[in-house]
């Protein structure tokens, strides 16, 4: 029976368990998570998510493992729907609700793919709290540290799913998070000037988890929704910031699952690619502008689609946010999408920037250097913007924060600069100098490359190869070195992120799964992965 490992059991981890199981073959897998329990996630954990913090993903969304998230949700207890606030007859499959309840669902599930798994001839052994510390690809297998045990463990097959991470910085202040996700809740934070770096859902996210501690969201008889603050924690002030200083929309109705589009085209799309790369991203600019004609023309002529370029259709689709101010712009986008979801009317330019997305990723590993500058600094953080549309629920927050005086929203610039200061940070833009006691970068996961890879021996066996980033196929096996080819496939999302900049998601992570599942019976045409950069729109 082959020995398969897999590292990480987050959604990425789980989802390759499942297309395992689900191809029927029985192995004997071995499960590897650092955390108390495996099958939550990073993400969707307790440790890391107060229950005000909401997943943007809904039911009709989530790849399902058996059944189905409402289906799942329906089969809890009133007990345990009460206890965050739900009503059964409001349960609905495009609801956002907190990230730690699709935590315990993934948990649930995994639990369901172990049962089935043994059931059906798998030998499956399950290691929380079990890091693992290293990692080396062998002439005739893996092995891996478990612990840091001297004694290691030996397999035939080894699939990296470790998910999110950022690497630690040992100049930071006391006072820095370099993520939501890293310490801050757990942290007590006073009543202070708190500095939050973007102004995307998951710096929301952080903002919230803060405020929470220093007083309480109500909702009234007109569903209204107000902060109340303690009495000692007046002090507190908190600041989200940003290049632009823009604020994401709110998530907007469109039928679900997508429907085709007529003229970018899979072939469309392979059809400028094999034109060569001289003009590669202006091409698809085009192809672009003809399916917005085609599906928004009233919106096409509105924006004078047929003069912009590449580089400009940015400025024309964040215009109106920079000229208002951000909190008016989110009070309004969010009365026009809830009038929206109201009537089930499709805004269809939305909808078509939402669908073009995924078709249009295929072009950036083909880019060459300038161009890809160019869709960074234009297109890519249009597409960013338009499918990390945030749920309402965090809008109105937000505003409950404004109303009452304890939130604001920078604008920074092209050229501010961060700096540490003993317990203190830093920002310096415009001339002008702001101090915060504590600050949290919210910016979201960057790309990372080889030398951040957390396997001594791997990250070793990878840097000899010259691979500034791991050279990973189709399939997600790794290309080199020799030893890991056929043997080593690497879902670590933040290794992923150089060409595919649109790569994080529950979608995604299913269909990474599968791909590393049949990875250990079939592969692919490899192709190198290319250099893309950070994945941020407010940095």
């Amino acid at each position: 029976m082959k020995k398969v490992a897999i590292v990480g059991i987050g959604p990425t981890g789980i989802y390759t368990f499942h297309a395992l199981v689900e191809r029927g073959e029985p192995l004997a897998v071995k499960l590897y998570e650092r955390a108390k329990e495996a099958g939550v996630g990073m993400p969707y954990n307790s440790n890391n998510n107060t229950d005000h913090m909401l997943a943007n993903i809904a039911s009709i969304e989530i790849p399902p493992i058996y059944i189905t998230y409402l289906t799942w949700l329906q089969n809890q207890s009133d007990d345990y729907l009460t206890q965050f606030g739900i009503e059964r007859t409001s349960l609905h499959e495009r609801q956002f609700l907190p990230r730690v309840i699709l935590g315990d669902y993934y948990r649930d599930r995994f639990l369901a793919i172990v049962d089935k798994a043994r059931g059906s001839g798998f030998e499956v052994s399950v290691h929380e709290s079990s890091e693992v510390t290293d990692l080396r690809a062998d002439p005739n297998g893996v092995t891996l540290w478990i612990n840091h045990a001297t004694q290691p463990v030996e397999v035939d097959f080894t699939v990296i799913a470790t998910g999110h991470l950022w690497p630690e910085n040992n100049d930071s202040p006391r006072e820095f998070f370099p993520s939501p996700w890293t310490g801050l809740m757990d942290a007590q934070i006073n009543a202070c000037r708190v500095g939050i770096l973007g102004t995307s859902l998951s710096a929301i996210d952080a903002a919230v988890a803060v405020a929470s501690q220093h007083g309480t969201f109500t909702t009234h008889t007109d569903n209204t929704l107000y902060f109340t603050r303690k009495p000692d924690s007046q002090n507190l002030k908190l600041t989200l910031m940003s290049r632009t200083g823009v604020l994401p929309e709110a998530d907007f109705y469109c039928p679900l699952p997508y429907e085709p589009l007529n003229i970018t085209t899979e072939q469309a799309i392979e059809h400028i690619i094999a034109q060569g790369q001289q003009g590669l991203l202006d091409r698809l600019f085009r192809l672009i502008v003809k399916q917005l004609q085609n599906a928004a023309p009233q919106w096409s002529q509105q924006v004078a689609l047929e003069t912009l370029t590449a580089d400009t259709f940015s400025d024309i689709y964040f215009a109106d946010r920079i000229q208002h101010d951000p909190f008016d712009w989110a009070e309004r986008n969010l009365l026009e999408v809830e009038r929206n979801k109201r009537k089930q009317h499709t805004v269809a330019w939305r909808y078509t920037l939402l669908r073009l997305h995924e078709v249009i990723e295929q072009v950036v590993s083909h880019l060459d250097d300038s161009d890809k500058e160019r869709f960074k600094r234009g297109l890519g953080r249009v597409f960013i913007d338009n499918y990390a549309a945030i749920p309402s629920e965090s809008i109105r927050r937000l505003l409950a924060l404004r109303d009452v005086g304890l939130i604001e929203i920078l604008a920074l610039g092209s050229d501010y600069q961060r700096k540490n200061e003993q317990d203190k940070t830093i920002i310096y833009h415009d001339s002008q100098r702001r101090e915060f006691d504590v600050f949290i970068d919210a910016r979201g996961q960057k790309a990372l490359k080889s030398k951040d890879i957390p396997f001594p021996s791997l990250r070793h066996q990878l840097l000899a190869c010259g691979d500034e980033i791991p050279d990973i196929g189709e399939d997600y096996t790794l290309r080199a070195p020799k030893d890991a080819c056929g043997r080593i496939a690497f879902g670590g999302l933040p290794w992923l992120m150089h060409d595919r900049p649109f790569i994080q998601g529950l979608v995604v992570s299913a269909e990474i799964g599968a791909a590393m599942a049949n990875a250990l019976t079939q592969g692919k045409v490899a192709r190198r992965r290319k250099l893309w950069g950070n994945n941020d729109i407010d940095e």
